[in-house]
Order: C-alpha cells, then structure tokens, then sequence
C-alpha cells in the first residue's frame, strides 16, 4: 500500500472555478452560504481544567456489531463553543489510558448511511473498537466539517461539477475546515482524562489537544472505508490535509 502524504500544489482548475464557473463551461448557480457561528478562540490549557462541569450522566444502550452494549451518555455545562457536544462512554471500566475517538457529527452519513464519505463507517468502527477496550467516543456537533448541513449539502453539489471537497468550500466562500477542538479538550479534561489513545487519521486532531494540555500517548489509525462514491473524497483528505491513509486497494 501507497501512503499518502501532503502536498503543498493547489488544483488551479479548482481555484479557477471560483470565479469563472464550473468545469466543463457549466455556470455555477449562485450559492448564497448558510451564515455558520464563528469558531470559538481556543483557550490556553489553564483555562481548561475549570471551563467545563459535567452536567448529567445517563446510560443508554446503543447498537453495534449486531448486539446491543451499555452505554453513557454525558453532557457538559460551559463548554467554550456553547454547543451541544457529548462523550459516549463505552467499554470495560477504564483503568489506564482510554481509547478516544472525536467524532465530528454528519446527518448524511451517521444516520442515512451515505457512502459519500467515510464518516458512518467511521462511526460503526469507533464504537466497535472502543466497546471492546473501553473509551470514549466525543460526538461532537460540527456538521460538515464546521460549516453546517446545508452549506454541506451545496458543497456536495460543486464536488458533482469536479471540485474536492475542500475546493468546494472555498467556492462557497467558507474554510476548507472550520473545527475547533478546545471544546474535545475541555470535555476529557472534565472526565478525568489527561492522557488517551486517540484513533484517528486526522493529525489536527492530536496537535489541537496536546496545545490544550491532552497527552496523546498514541495515534491509533482508523480503518480506510474507501467505496466507489468517495475515493475522490479520501485522495483530497490525504493530499490536502495529510491524513494518514493509503486510498489504494480494494473498494467496499
């Protein structure tokens, strides 16, 4: 298998489209983007330790591997981005560093099973993997990368004409990513834990919690869920944003 790793070239067609149109002559449709809150400015570690109270625990069982496994919800007061965050605790009882996983909410995907991207596959493979070890699954509300559903979903519609996803965003005049995880940060901190293993392709993810004081002992890599639908889709993610995941071999 190839590994992918970042590049700093830019698709000059990508860019092109911005202003001139589509590919191929098509003209690009006016798209007026959802106005999404600003991102938080992330606080120093200090700050961490105090900025987040655990509001309520309260166990639900959830569905994975075919079988149904306990399961606690926690919420949070004083979370930095005033949004409605969770961490699904999972698993044996964690007795040393836990396996933690930063979700990033997507309607499409978790719930409708789009094969668009990778993420439901992501999700039935955290809480596969941390029900066995046990850890913690931080769903966080950041649809689309930060920038909301619908404005998702015109995204969606440019990477129809040959933009990347992250192109797309741009021609929408949004950021190629708009999540802040200082809310990730203040959320373990609040459980307890200051040290994990945190699964992952992304390598933001562990830089922007070890600024916030979280110690990733280890990087463990998540699965690549490549279909037919979304191998463009996970070629951007490596190229682009370096995530460490090979996008040859088989399709699902």
């Amino acid at each position: 298998m190839t590994l992918i790793g970042r590049t700093t070239d830019t698709t000059t067609e990508a860019v092109r489209t911005t202003t001139t149109g589509l590919p191929g002559g098509a003209a690009a449709e006016p798209a007026t983007p959802v106005p999404v809150p600003a991102p938080a400015t992330p606080a120093p570690p200090e700050q961490l330790k105090t900025a987040a109270r655990i509001r309520a625990s309260v166990p639900v069982p959830v569905r994975c591997d075919g079988r149904v496994h306990p399961a606690t919800l926690t919420t949070f007061h004083e979370l930095v981005d005033g949004r409605e965050h969770l961490a699904v605790l999972l698993g044996p009882a964690i007795t040393s560093v836990p396996l933690v996983r930063l979700h990033s909410e997507c309607l499409t995907g978790d719930v409708f099973a789009s094969e668009r991207c990778d993420r439901g596959a992501q999700l039935d493979e955290a809480l596969s993997r941390i029900t066995a070890t046990g850890g913690v699954l931080l769903y966080l509300r950041q649809e689309g990368r930060g920038i909301g559903l619908y404005n998702k979903l015109d995204a969606y519609r440019l990477q129809g004409h040959g933009l990347d996803t992250y192109a797309a965003n741009r021609a929408l005049g949004l950021e190629e990513d708009a999540r802040d995880y200082t809310a990730a940060a203040q959320m373990l901190t609040a459980l307890g834990h200051h040290e994990i293993d945190l699964l992952t392709n992304n390598p933001d993810k562990r830089l922007q919690l070890e600024r916030h004081g979280v110690r990733v002992r280890s990087v463990v890599p998540t699965g690549v869920h490549m279909t037919a639908h979304n191998s463009a889709y996970l070629k951007a993610k490596a190229t682009i944003t370096a995530h460490t995941l090979s996008t040859e071999g088989p399709q699902t």
